[in-house]
């Protein structure tokens, strides 16, 4: 049984940096958006990462950590796919997608498997701050978070970077109890390590 988390944050608040600690054979990148990586350290990537890409490589995963970045693409590009589409059948189809890509992960990989999903965060009406999707449509079909045991939420004051492990009410930041302090530094690796070792994995 795989495991797959969920890292939020608003675009330039250290997701994509959180990797940099990573040594090139230790981690695999599938990057939808194909963008470059915001350090120099050259490690590999799939570029313009989709499901069939995504499952593909997890069917036989060579190493124990994955990361999508930034995984909200993979909605977002599905939805602008089906744009011509008529009916509610599309935000169906789109949030099933995504939901099976997690199921896959949890049911479908090794128990060591880790994947990192790196996803954008919008404000809904209240202040909350939740995973972005696209439109409350999809939100009636899928509540992202609910598919994830373990929701961290970057943030930066513009000097510092940091992972909020818990939720303050306003955010859908989680974590199993006594597993991270409630702000720690936004190093994947080191979470990962946490991870590992809290679960002994």
């Amino acid at each position: 049984m795989g495991i797959p988390v969920l890292i939020l944050g608003e675009s330039g608040s250290g997701k994509s940096t959180s990797m940099r600690n990573f040594e090139v054979d230790e981690v695999g990148i599938f990057n939808v958006a194909s963008k470059p990586l915001p350090f120099r350290k050259k490690i590999p990537k799939v570029d313009n990462a989709s499901y069939s890409k995504i499952m593909k490589v997890l069917s036989e995963p060579k190493l124990k950590k994955y990361v999508i970045d930034d995984s909200q693409y993979l909605l977002a590009f599905a939805m602008f796919d089906k744009a011509k589409d008529t009916g509610y059948g599309k935000f169906t189809d789109i949030a099933l997608d995504f939901k099976n890509l997690i199921t896959y992960i949890i049911t479908q990989t090794p128990h060591d498997v880790i994947v990192y999903f790196l996803h954008h965060v919008e404000q809904t009406e209240t202040g909350r701050i939740k995973a972005k999707t696209v439109g409350k449509m999809l939100d009636n079909h899928l509540t992202v978070e609910g598919l994830f045991s373990i929701v961290l939420l970057a943030q930066t004051d513009g000097t510092s970077y940091k992972f909020v492990t818990q939720s303050d009410g306003y955010t859908t930041a989680k974590s199993p109890l006594e597993m991270f302090e409630k702000e720690i530094d936004n190093d994947l690796k080191k979470v990962d390590s946490i991870i590992r070792e809290y679960w002994e994995m």
